[in-house]
């Protein structure tokens, strides 16, 4: 007889502890006497897993004196795997490795998948709040066990209701479901090109992780005949300001107040010195090195240049996505390693722009360049309605319709577009602006004005 296992099984009344600040739920049980009890943050995932003893403790499943649960749960492997735990699974353990935006990524993509690994839509939740459930609870680590009611309500629904993993292997159909699923919005359209291919990447680097957990064979996706679409990601020349257009945005940006004058710096950098967003919003004074002002000169460099010197750069992506529980954290700069820099030239309409800046708000600042009113990081929603409002100041309503200048962003589009329509050599365009050659040159071809007639002219002097 084998003294491991029991059949032996009392399952308890749920028992609520109620703290200061959280309330926690204990399922409790017997296993051949032997009291066990397992502890939850919310009520539903405590009931459904209470049911889920009770449920196997009914069939005379025998229980293990060892672990008090079924044996059967012991046994379960690779195949028995659900989609929805390994998802679980994946993301934690991509998660310390991971940058907060690549978790929003992955939870992205994922998320987007998941519909096609429904096993039935019995009792299924609304579709957004499902996404919703999977995106922001399930696909996160940090948050997953602290969902609030209504949400854990939609998680064990997708527990519970979820095919196996192992079905790839028994439906040669559903890897093509699963990639539809992926490259598609909730209304049924298909994405945006790059996010086709973003998400298939993503999904396939899952799937191989289930190769590496013995779970599948081989990874389905890639015995798919697959085609991805052609790439648009390039430089719309319709959002591309000239000068006039820029320096009319930045006097509107003074105009909005009460943090407007503090964001024309924050602007300004964008424009003149190709910055991103998450590089300006880094920035400490330490980084700036501005010209001496010559002897005499009260207005400002007519002629002077200085530098900056770029280490960090602090992405937004929300609480919920980062380790310390701050919207940004600081990382290299993009496709550079720890602790690798750029410099990148100040023009001297920037570099009085930032003189002014420093002298009107250096002293309520903490060594950053931009902070909030109240001081603290300058917040994300700030500066975007701050644009938002000088777009409206400054442009025709034909302009403000249109792609122009829409985001913050094309800002830096702008000052790469004329340093290239300038003539400067496309590498060191490409240094200051923090790209390779190919990626600059593929996604600002179509803003390089005049450089077809510069070309027909060489050709034609090369024939005489």
């Amino acid at each position: 007889m084998n003294n491991d296992i029991t059949y032996d099984v009392r399952v308890y009344k749920t028992e609520v502890y109620k703290g200061t600040t959280t309330t926690t739920y204990y399922v409790r049980w017997k296993v051949g006497g032997k009291g066990w009890r397992k502890s939850f943050r919310n009520a539903a995932q405590a009931d459904t897993y209470r049911g889920e003893i009770q449920s196997a403790a009914r069939r005379g499943e025998a229980f293990s004196r060892a672990t008090g649960e079924p044996v059967s749960w012991g046994r379960r492997n690779g195949a028995d795997m659900s989609w929805y735990e390994f998802v679980c699974k994946y993301v934690d353990m991509k998660w310390k490795a991971a940058a907060p935006k690549y978790r929003q990524d992955i939870a992205r993509a994922l998320t987007a998948a998941t519909p096609a690994m429904y096993s039935t839509t019995r009792g299924k939740p609304e579709d957004r709040a499902l996404r919703s459930a999977m995106h922001r609870w399930a696909c996160n680590t940090k948050q997953r066990e602290h969902a609030p009611e209504e949400i854990a309500v939609v998680l064990s629904w997708l527990a519970a209701n979820t095919k196996p993993v192992s079905a790839f292997t028994d439906d040669p159909g559903l890897a093509r479901d699963l990639l539809d699923a992926a490259t598609s919005l909730l209304n049924g359209q298909r994405a945006a090109p790059n996010t086709v291919r973003k998400h298939r990447m993503l999904l396939s680097n899952a799937l191989d992780y289930a190769v590496e957990l013995k779970v599948l064979p081989e990874n389905p996706l890639k015995t798919l005949k697959w085609k991805p679409p052609a790439s648009t990601y390039e430089v719309d020349r319709r959002s591309v300001v000239n000068h006039a257009q820029a320096k009319a945005l930045l006097a509107a940006v003074q105009s909005q107040q009460p943090s407007g004058p503090r964001l024309v710096a924050f602007f300004a950098l964008m424009y003149y010195a190709a910055l991103r967003p998450e590089e300006a919003i880094s920035l400490h004074r330490d980084n700036v090195a501005l010209p001496p002002l010559a002897e005499g000169d009260d207005s400002g460099e007519q002629n002077a240049w200085g530098e900056l010197h770029l280490l960090k750069a602090a992405p937004y992506s929300g609480r919920e996505w980062t380790d310390s529980g701050v919207a940004r954290e600081e990382r290299a700069l993009k496709h550079r390693a720890q602790g690798h820099g750029r410099t990148v030239p100040i023009p001297p309409p920037l570099v009085h722009i930032l003189r002014v800046h420093l002298a009107e708000f250096a002293n309520d600042t903490d060594g950053r360049l931009f902070n909030g009113v109240r001081g603290g990081e300058l917040p994300f929603i700030t500066y975007r309605r701050a644009w938002k409002a000088a777009r409206k100041t400054a442009l025709t309503a034909k302009e403000f319709s249109s792609p122009l200048a829409r985001r913050p962003y094309d800002l830096r589009h702008a000052c790469v577009s004329t340093w290239l329509n300038a003539g400067v050599p496309a590498p060191q365009v490409a240094e200051w602006a923090g790209h390779s050659v190919d990626v600059l040159l593929r996604i600002y071809a179509k803003c390089i004005v005049g450089q077809d007639e510069i070309a027909k002219r060489r050709i034609s002097e090369a024939l005489r």
